[in-house]
């Protein structure tokens, strides 16, 4: 992976449930790290495949290989959240992510 292409910095954050004393969950996230990435929209093919596997995903984030990014965390960058829908470990090699996610509302 060449680093000069990791030029956006992104907050990995992930979710907290909590219960109050009268048992009501609060959802909060807490910051796992900020990290050096390439923020990438899908292409149109890469767009249409992801649709018939029957996710939304719209872009990829391509970061440094982590083993504790897991689906169940998001992503920040810009004023935009993404739900991470997927995280790839390029080749099985354990050098690169690459985090399929979908932009939240």
């Amino acid at each position: 992976m060449r680093a000069g292409r990791l030029r956006r910095r992104v907050k990995i954050e992930e979710k907290s449930v909590v219960q109050d004393s009268y048992g009501a969950e609060t959802i909060t996230w807490s910051e796992v790290g900020t990290f050096w990435t390439a923020v990438e929209p899908l292409r149109g093919d890469e767009f249409l495949e992801q649709r018939r596997q029957g996710a939304e995903v719209t872009t990829r984030i391509v970061m440094r290989y982590l083993d504790e990014i897991a689906p169940e965390m998001r992503a920040t960058w810009d004023g935009h959240t993404y739900d991470i829908v997927a995280v790839i470990d390029v080749d099985g090699r354990h050098r690169e992510l690459q985090l399929m996610v979908r932009e939240t509302i």
